[in-house]
């Protein structure tokens, strides 16, 4: 196991103890079926990077469902990590191809073009637009031409009741999780433009809970000289 300490702002450790059973109580199974989506999409390949790891629920299914994947779990909480860490062990994972780091993005970088899986499950929605724009430049920077890119985030649904009963939902959230965990967002931003520049195509969108809910595929075909620059430029 890999543990790298870069400097933290956000954290997640107050929350660590108590993650797990306030998702069942509050959610039960519902933000583990949106996390899981798309696993399937990750048949071979080799090298996966999960940014946001948490409790390591989704890296548990991805370790026994592709145990010949190398994983690389990141999160900015050393509670989280020990966690997901302690998970996979409990689920018999093969420990020696599994890395924890223990960082923050975007000050953490992972090796240029290393990855060709990218997963962030309620992770991007804890930014800002100016903050999200730097981290998936700097995780766009770790993938592989060829690379999938998995999310699942909260989002907000274009009309009606579903829309402001997401809007209550997220006001709740926001207010709880900017006292609790520091993060700066006071509000999601979708990060389809963001991820279109870095070279990726969405494949696939599911979603749940009247649009709360939102899984995506996006894939990355080829890497143009743009998109490199743009890359580099962040």
């Amino acid at each position: 196991m890999l543990v790298a300490r870069i400097g933290l702002v956000m954290s997640f450790d107050r929350l660590a103890p108590h993650y797990t059973w306030m998702e069942k109580v509050l959610a039960g199974s519902r933000l583990q079926r949106s996390r899981v989506a798309w696993l399937d999409a990750l048949a071979g390949r080799e090298n996966i990077l999960i940014v946001g790891v948490g409790h390591g629920h989704f890296l548990r299914s991805c370790a026994k469902r592709f145990p010949s994947a190398s994983i690389t779990s990141v999160d900015a909480s050393a509670g989280m990590l020990r966690h997901a860490e302690a998970r996979s062990r409990r689920s018999g994972a093969s420990m020696e191809r599994l890395t924890f780091v223990h960082a923050s993005v975007p000050e953490w970088r992972p090796p240029r073009g290393a990855f060709d899986a990218i997963v962030t499950n309620f992770f991007l929605d804890c930014f800002t637009p100016d903050e999200l724009r730097a981290v998936i430049g700097v995780l766009a920077a770790g993938a592989k031409p060829g690379a999938c890119w998995l999310l699942c985030d909260f989002a907000v649904p274009l009309h009606g009741i579903a829309r402001q009963r997401a809007k209550i939902i997220h006001a709740l959230m926001y207010v709880f999780f900017r006292r609790v965990t520091r993060i700066t967002a006071r509000c999601v931003t979708a990060p389809d433009s963001l991820l279109a520049a870095a070279g990726f195509t969405l494949e696939g969108r599911r979603t749940a809970e009247w649009g709360l809910l939102r899984s995506d595929l996006w894939l990355r075909e080829i890497a143009p000289r743009h998109i490199t620059a743009w890359i580099r430029s962040v």
